[in-house]
């Protein structure tokens, strides 16, 4: 089966998304996961804003990624007390940032919401883990009657880590965010075996690679896609062979020409690997 081929946009106030859609359409990229942290977006301004670029452009928006308020550090010394919805002091507040990100993503025509709930403990007994538990079955309640779904980006919890949070909330509105580097960045665990463990849930990706972290301060660094040690390709073939048919979505974070060469050669990538 096809899959469409998509990018992350990171949608600010001052964008023009119209003109960022595109862009995408002349990469000959078929959607788009919308990537928000300012919540000054989530009111009927920019929702008639994005309806209308859609509306002109026929192009679609697979899901939003819901960033939230408060620090946030990416590396293993304040990451784990600033990210996400684990640390105990902002996970109130993120909570009600991940509904207001749920309210626009309706209004706008998506079904799924996505971000990176922390550092969640191995231990089940860990009370941040039952507190981050509880927090996101209240977030499946508020998303169930609405047909929605709450994505886990993958990233600073092992596999394991992640079925065990997935099963003890219980709620079948849950899914995954792939990220085919993450897991290496962090050192969590191999991208390739990860997917065994976590592929009935995988509803979208990152397509993106990177190298296992050389410091125990520091996560590993990004790459181009097919130059770390994420082994894309064969993630892309055992997902393939999981039943797999979301977005391949992917994500460069860089910026500049070099970020539009690396994703035509992504692009590229994939459909080879694809066919």
């Amino acid at each position: 089966m096809k899959h469409s081929i998509g990018v992350q946009i990171v949608y600010t106030r001052d964008m023009d998304l119209e003109a960022e859609i595109r862009k995408a359409m002349d990469m000959e990229l078929e959607s788009c996961q919308l990537c928000i942290w300012d919540e000054k977006i989530y009111t009927d301004e920019y929702v008639n804003r994005v309806n209308e670029a859609v509306a002109r452009t026929g192009f679609r928006i697979s899901s939003v990624w819901a960033g939230w308020d408060g620090p946030c550090e990416w590396n293993f010394t304040y990451g784990p007390v600033t990210i996400g919805l684990v640390p105990a002091a902002y996970r109130e507040s993120r909570l009600r940032s991940l509904k207001k990100a749920a309210d626009f993503a309706l209004a706008i025509g998506v079904d799924r919401i996505v971000t990176h709930v922390g550092f969640i403990p191995e231990d089940p007994n860990h009370p941040d883990f039952m507190g981050t538990v509880g927090a996101l079955r209240n977030l499946c309640k508020y998303l169930k009657p609405r047909n929605q779904y709450f994505l886990f980006e993958t990233g600073q919890e092992t596999p394991l880590a992640l079925l065990r949070t997935i099963e003890t909330i219980g709620y079948d509105n849950l899914g995954i965010n792939y990220d085919t580097a993450n897991l290496v960045l962090y050192g969590k665990a191999n991208s390739v075996d990860a997917v065994e463990m976590l592929g009935k849930y995988i509803m979208e990706t990152h397509i993106k690679d990177g190298f296992y972290p050389t410091d125990t301060l520091h996560h590993g660094k990004q790459a181009t896609v097919g130059e770390g040690q994420a082994q894309v390709e064969e993630v892309v073939k055992r997902l393939d062979t999981l039943g797999y048919t979301g977005t391949y979505t992917i994500e460069r974070e860089i910026s500049g020409e070099q970020q539009i060469r690396d994703i035509l050669a992504t692009r590229d990538l994939l459909r080879i690997w694809m066919d």
